[in-house]
């Protein structure tokens, strides 16, 4: 089987990692090496931009320097990891993407959505990927899953309410956009359920990408 790219999105608290975590065990169940990663960070490099981007005490930081520091995680990583990965037919599980660029530096502070998708392109080599779950969650339960994890929250977490419901705006718009790319489901069911329903898409996939590839 080719490479094969699959990013999971949504906000915070959705659930993410878990799930990644399950699909991960899963595809390795069925014999399909896979390599699981996320943004940012994924790579040394991304990891230190990783610490300043989420540092609650970067509040200087202005809505360009993130967007690009974004983007230059993003490039490590699809040039250290995703692009190799994807060439020996390995299946890439990336938690987050280009597409959280898109609603977090472009949705939700309303900036300008061309600038983020031109250094998104530069940054990915126009990589794009196969399969994108939207795991989606109201505003409201983002919230109050981020007060029960315990943790303090980082410098994306505390933006405001607004800013968080276009966000969430921004995912669904996508979705809608993308329907061939893109599979929502609601996060708020149980975490069973949602890789439930996460295994059944891939299976699908899978089998039409299998018989595609045959043709």
């Amino acid at each position: 089987m080719k490479g094969l790219f699959i990013t999971l999105e949504g906000p915070e608290g959705s659930g993410k990692s878990t799930q990644a975590s399950r699909i991960e065990k899963y595809v390795i169940s069925l014999g399909i090496p896979c390599v699981r990663t996320r943004e940012p960070g994924g790579t040394s490099i991304g990891n230190r931009i990783r610490g300043i981007l989420l540092d609650p005490e970067a509040e200087e930081m202005k809505q360009r320097t993130e967007m690009l520091l974004y983007a230059a995680s993003r490039a490590q990583l699809v040039e250290e990891v995703i692009r190799p990965a994807l060439a020996a037919g390995k299946v890439v599980l990336c938690d987050r993407f280009v597409d959280s660029s898109l609603v977090y530096q472009g949705y939700g502070p309303q900036w300008d959505m061309d600038e983020v998708l031109s250094v998104n392109r530069i940054a990915t080599g126009g990589l794009v990927p196969d399969r994108t779950y939207l795991l989606d969650l109201s505003v409201e339960e983002s919230a109050e899953r981020l007060v029960k994890r315990g943790k303090g929250v980082d410098r994306i977490e505390q933006k405001g309410e607004a800013f968080h419901r276009r966000v969430r705006e921004g995912f669904l718009e996508l979705a809608r956009v993308h329907p061939q790319r893109y599979c929502v489901i609601d996060a708020a069911q149980p975490v069973d359920q949602v890789f439930e329903e996460l295994r059944k898409d891939l299976d699908s996939y899978l089998k039409k990408r299998r018989a595609s590839q045959r043709s």
